[in-house]
């Protein structure tokens, strides 16, 4: 019996949802502190995903957290995994 080869983890993100005019699709800020090799200094890097939401539940200022995932469509390679925490100002429905 041959061995079965182990699927490799898949990296798990935290952000910000910037955007949630999409259908099903959001646009996420993800945040990361580097440290400079050799003088040490700290800075912030941002980039920014797209996610599949797939029920519309979260919304622009919520943080989420993401999961990485086999390509959605040209951009989107990364999943809804849960919501952190909601928005302070409630999500207002534009008509």
């Amino acid at each position: 019996m041959a061995a079965l080869k182990e699927r490799g983890r898949r990296k798990i993100r935290e952000g910000v949802v910037i955007s949630d005019r999409m259908n099903k699709t959001r646009a996420i800020r993800v945040f990361r502190r580097i440290r400079h090799p050799l003088y040490g200094k700290v800075r912030t890097h941002r980039s920014s995903l797209y996610m599949h939401d797939e029920t519309n539940e979260s919304h622009q200022g919520d943080w989420v957290e993401v999961m990485e995932t086999r390509p959605l469509s040209r951009l989107k390679r990364w999943r809804l995994v849960r919501i952190l925490r909601k928005a302070a100002v409630s999500h207002v429905e534009k008509k």
